[in-house]
């Protein structure tokens, strides 16, 4: 039973490439198995969330972060009345862009880019599903629904102009209407990731020894969690107290977003996905109540865990890694794999040559990037710090 506002797959925009339907899965689903399966969401598996991989196996990587999105998105977009399959579609592409060591080897990858169009993890990821994902008989990329590609395109809100050159060129040929809001099922991925890495941040910050249980419990938000374990389980052990504690903390959060949402439908009262893009504001969200208390706790992990010295050093560390393989094959293409040689031929400038560079080094994961850097270069490869 969907809500009159949710996305229904009879009323799906389609593919860019026409396709027979599915006798047995609606069109989202088949989007959210295309991602799944595709090479570059099994590449998250080695890619950095906050610590690099070879840190320890304990801490999440850039696919148990999105395994946990999608399980948020699936959550909320069942009490709201949403298509759960799209909203767990989006929720599992939105960073098949990322880089090698997170947003630090994408600040490397996008200050060398900025000579030849820039780089942009989301636009990438529209890259990869539309052109880079090579494994169909009848097209590049996974052929995607209009929904999916809108969401994973804007699920962060209208995209501003000048448009990323890899979001720009899918754009110019199937329109996603860039400049208004995505469906609601797009909004709710995006809520999702803000919840998952608010509370799994805390868990690894936790794990790594950036912080205490008693540093936390001065936090808003927290606090009353730790509060509520302790009443309920005095004298637990400290590591159950942790879980127990943050457990609580990311049902605030879910519960939070929900009752939000549902007070903002209530009011707009929205008959279709379509007048949900044109309100010109969110639906989902953090209530202000709720989202000042997030600030607070993100300014905490942006000092204690984020900028901590160990995370710090290793970050300048991979940034070196990604800064010297991209001169590196820019100037010797021919240290490319043989499958990306006829890309490399059809190239008509240095632009496009780099554009193939950076979808290269973009799709590495962090141990692959360490073992080219080694190889090429004979550097050894970086210590862990944590």
């Amino acid at each position: 039973m969907l809500a009159p506002y949710a996305c229904k797959p009879s009323e799906s925009r389609g593919r860019l490439h026409p396709e027979e339907e599915s006798a047995f899965r609606s069109c989202f689903q088949r989007d959210r198995d295309r991602i799944i399966h595709c090479s570059a969401f099994r590449r998250l598996m080695h890619k950095t969330q906050v610590f690099v991989v070879h840190e320890g196996d304990s801490f999440r990587t850039r696919l148990t972060h999105t395994i946990e999105v999608g399980q948020v998105a699936r959550t909320m977009a069942n009490a709201l009345g949403l298509n759960v399959e799209l909203a767990e579609a989006v929720a599992l592409a939105h960073d098949l862009g990322h880089t090698p060591f997170g947003h630090t080897g994408e600040d490397a990858l996008a200050e060398l880019m900025a000579p030849f169009g820039g780089f942009d993890h989301n636009a990438q990821a529209i890259r990869i599903v539309t052109r880079l994902e090579r494994h169909y008989a009848g097209f590049d990329g996974l052929n995607l629904t209009w929904e999916t590609l809108e969401g994973i395109a804007k699920h962060n809100g209208p995209v501003p102009r000048p448009l990323p050159y890899a979001l720009a060129e899918y754009d110019a040929r199937h329109d996603l209407e860039l400049h208004t809001h995505a469906g609601a099922e797009a909004q709710v991925a995006a809520i999702a990731d803000d919840v998952a890495y608010n509370n799994h941040d805390l868990h690894d910050g936790l794990r790594a020894g950036l912080f205490t249980e008693a540093e936390l419990t001065g936090l808003p938000l927290l606090g009353a969690c730790f509060a509520e374990v302790d009443a309920a389980a005095p004298g637990i052990d400290a590591k159950r107290r942790r879980h127990e504690a943050l457990r609580r903390f990311f049902g605030v959060m879910v519960s939070d977003v929900i009752d939000g949402a549902r007070a903002t439908l209530a009011e707009a009262e929205p008959a279709s996905a379509a007048e949900i893009r044109a309100l010109g504001r969110p639906v989902i969200g953090f209530s202000p109540a709720l989202y000042e208390g997030l600030r607070e706790i993100r300014s905490f992990l942006f000092h204690r865990m984020y900028r901590a010295p160990s995370v710090v050093e290793m970050r300048a560390e991979v940034t070196d890694i990604v800064r010297e393989l991209f001169p590196l094959y820019l100037t010797h293409p021919e240290y490319l794999p043989r499958k990306w040689r006829e890309d490399v031929a059809a190239a008509t400038d240095e632009t496009a040559l780099a554009r193939i560079v950076a979808d290269y080094i973009a799709g590495m994961t962090d141990r692959f990037a360490m073992e080219e850097h080694a190889r090429l270069t004979g550097a050894a490869p970086p210590v862990r710090r944590v």
